[in-house]
């Protein structure tokens, strides 16, 4: 993927360093309080009822007056700092344009935190382990970089265009929010009669946050040409590789009723759906009869 000649965000807040995400703190999360949706939880052994890494949605949760840090705000100036604030100007870009043509919907701009190990976010507190998430009390995406480097040591996922897609995931998240899907969903999964019933709400949440990735890829690369079957490859891959009949069976049992964020082949499916479509309304996961 070529990517130098991506616009640089501002809308980066650079937390690296700072530490103090508050562990266990006011702002946890527990059962009941928050169902985090993010890409790694079932990979480091994480209960999904308690957090699931990319905390993309609330669930019952009241924001904790636990102090949030202020970092550097502005474009980064280090290697990796200054690819993801590339990815998000680019994003930016894309879904100002987009969404106002293909949902009727003003884009409003996401700030993207990076930090390292630990910080706080509006709702909780975010660590590593639990991989990038979207929080949609202070719609702010949270990304600990060396994330990057689980996907290439744990799944074989590298790659600018497979880091990108992940920025791209959590910025679907966003666009949910702007939507109203995600507190419609917040409701239905508080109304829901099983655990099964409310993590099959997150699957669909995780997918069409996959197909908007795809989506937002294509008109990416109809404005500037810059991906490569390669890339799209090493992003299908990425997608397979976090599926979580995979990410389960690494750990010796599949669970279908316990997936949050769709099964390997699903995510690749819909990841396609947008990237080959361009369009938005075919990314309605809630709509699907077969996912």
């Amino acid at each position: 993927m070529r990517w130098d000649d991506l616009r640089v965000s501002s809308n980066v807040e650079d937390r690296r360093g700072m530490g103090g995400g508050f562990p266990g703190g006011g702002g946890g999360l527990g059962v009941g309080a928050m169902v985090v949706l993010g890409l790694l939880g079932w990979a480091f052994g994480i209960d999904p009822r308690l957090i699931i890494g990319g905390a993309e949605m609330v669930q019952g949760y009241r924001q904790q007056n636990a102090p949030v840090q202020q970092g550097r705000v502005g474009a980064p100036t280090d290697d990796i700092g200054t690819f993801v604030a590339k990815i998000l100007g680019e994003t930016e870009d894309v879904w100002t344009v987009v969404l106002p043509q293909q949902a009727g919907k003003d884009y409003e701009r996401p700030r993207l935190v990076l930090f390292s190990g630990a910080t706080q976010s509006a709702c909780g507190s975010a660590q590593s382990a639990t991989g990038p998430f979207y929080c949609p009390l202070d719609k702010r995406i949270y990304l600990d970089t060396t994330f990057f480097d689980d996907m290439k040591r744990r799944f074989g996922g590298g790659g600018d265009f497979a880091y990108a897609y992940v920025i791209a995931h959590e910025v679907g998240h966003h666009l949910q929010n702007v939507l109203g899907i995600l507190p419609r969903v917040q409701q239905a999964q508080r109304r829901a009669a099983s655990q099964g019933e409310a993590n099959a709400l997150s699957v669909r949440v995780e997918l069409m946050a996959d197909c908007l990735a795809g989506v937002w890829a294509q008109k990416m690369n109809e404005r500037r040409a810059n991906i490569t079957e390669q890339d799209v490859r090493q992003a299908v891959a990425t997608a397979s590789a976090i599926g979580d009949d995979r990410l389960q069976a690494g750990r010796g049992r599949v669970v279908p009723d316990s997936f949050t964020h769709g099964s390997s082949d699903q995510r690749v499916r819909w990841f396609m759906t947008g990237l080959k479509g361009g369009k938005v309304q075919e990314c309605n996961a809630f709509r699907a009869e077969r996912l």
